[in-house]
């Protein structure tokens, strides 16, 4: 009997070595090359494609939702913003009508004290010069006996006599 490891040996040097290479096995092998490459094209084409395709698409859904509602997030609070910029404008233009209006009351109030402090101020100087014009007339009328007066004393200064009152006043008169 022939020795089994010789048979193999001879049959591995028949085929080359690899049983790829021996026609004898081709068909087997081609067989099982397109069931295998149709289960992963059925596979492939039918789940995993649409499922990757629904996931890209739920995906891309959901983008679009979310930058949907960042847009309108961002047109409200722009709207907000507008509406709060508007509110502080019509404050600012209130607290200046409020300014105005004060400084318009406080001027009239001044006006109106200003005038009344004029008015005392008026009345005290006419009482002052009604005053002055009493004291101005009743000095008048002692101006007389005062030049009389004065003139006797200048005449007995400097010339050393007494001088005659009714002459005095008769120069007066003449003057």
């Amino acid at each position: 009997m022939a020795d089994p490891t010789t048979t193999a040996a001879v049959a591995e040097k028949a085929s080359g070595g690899l049983p790829q290479f021996d026609p004898t096995w081709w068909p087997s092998e081609i067989f099982w090359a397109l069931l295998i490459f149709g289960v992963l094209y059925f596979l492939i084409s039918r789940v995993f494609v649409p499922r990757i395709s629904g996931a890209i698409n739920e995906r891309e859904d959901k983008i679009a939702d979310d930058i949907g509602a960042a847009r309108r997030a961002r047109d409200a609070a722009q709207a907000d913003a507008d509406a709060a910029g508007a509110e502080m404008a019509a404050a600012r233009n209130r607290a200046k009508q409020v300014v105005l209006d004060a400084q318009n009351e406080a001027k009239a109030t001044a006006a109106v004290r200003q005038a009344e402090e004029e008015a005392k101020i008026a009345k005290s100087l006419a009482e002052a010069d009604a005053r002055v014009a009493a004291a101005r007339g009743e000095a008048m009328t002692h101006v007389r006996a005062i030049a009389a007066d004065t003139a006797l004393a200048m005449i007995e200064r400097l010339s050393g006599q007494a001088a005659n009152a009714g002459e005095v006043e008769a120069a007066l008169g003449r003057a």
